[in-house]
């Protein structure tokens, strides 16, 4: 029996490889199919509002010539939610992994912070411009990151796939293959338009799993969210990292939370099949 099909797309800095223990869970109820690293494709640059982050991910999915279950972290969750809104035809349903939605003043806010050229003062990029991203070998680059208590609390083996699929040679070395400008590009570019998106039902049904310990949660606030998903939101102890912490609990909540959605998308085709067949 075929397996459904599943698009899994990364949060910032964190290439796809870096979910390695959560994809290898879902792939044994879905054909899982990935997202390497957003914005390194010059075709689709970073641009303001992340619009040729979802183009990238469009052409992505059409290549599949199905429609697919659309699960995302962070960035990856907006991204698919935004392909999603503009291409309902290429997905069932969609989850987003911590991904909130900034709306109302919160995104009047920040609009005006990208008037003011503040964006890089006022998000994590200008962090991500200085930070280091070129270490003497892959045990200091592991050294490095262990020290810090964010990655210490991931689950055994995670900080491998990380550094696995996150490292490239570099002639002092190794560096991280998510290029820093790009990251920082990304953080300054969050889109402050999605309150055209709450203005009406979204086309397809969509979902939200939410860490109980998420900073970026907090800061974007969960009313929009809410807004955007209404009851089938579910939360997952844990930081904004939480696939990384706990990949089993992760696989559970989102495999059943797909299994809700799908069944939404089906009871709300029933009445236009009805309809067709009469």
């Amino acid at each position: 029996m075929t397996k459904p099909l599943l698009h899994f797309t990364h949060g910032n800095s964190y290439p796809s490889g870096s979910y390695g223990r959560l994809l290898d869970l879902l792939r044994d109820d879905y054909d899982v199919r990935t997202t390497d690293m957003l914005g390194h494709d010059a075709r689709w640059p970073v641009d303001d509002n992340w619009r040729g982050l979802v183009d990238e991910l469009i052409a992505l999915l059409e290549a599949h010539g199905r429609p697919a279950i659309l699960v995302g972290h962070s960035l990856g969750g907006a991204v698919s939610m935004l392909a999603a809104y503009k291409r309902p035809d290429l997905a069932r349903c969609v989850v987003m992994l911590d991904s909130p939605v900034v709306a109302g003043w919160r995104a009047l806010v920040w609009r005006a912070a990208k008037a003011l050229g503040l964006r890089y003062r006022l998000s994590p990029g200008g962090v991500a411009l200085r930070r280091r991203h070129v270490w003497p070998s892959r045990q200091a680059a592991f050294d490095h990151f262990y020290a810090k208590p964010i990655f210490r609390a991931w689950a055994p083996g995670a900080l491998d796939d990380y550094l696995d699929h996150g490292l490239q040679p570099h002639p002092d070395g190794v560096q991280l293959r998510f290029d820093r400008d790009v990251e920082a590009a990304i953080y300054s570019t969050l889109p402050h338009d999605m309150d055209a998106i709450l203005r009406r039902p979204f086309p397809v049904p969509v979902g939200f799993v939410a860490g109980t310990d998420s900073q970026e949660l907090r800061q974007a606030g969960l009313e929009a969210t809410r807004r955007l998903v209404g009851k089938n939101l579910v939360t997952i102890p844990g930081t904004h990292l939480y696939p990384m912490e706990s990949p089993q609990l992760t696989a559970r909540l989102t495999h059943e939370m797909i299994l809700r959605l799908l069944a939404q998308g089906a009871q709300a085709a029933a009445p236009r099949d009805r309809a067709l067949a009469v």
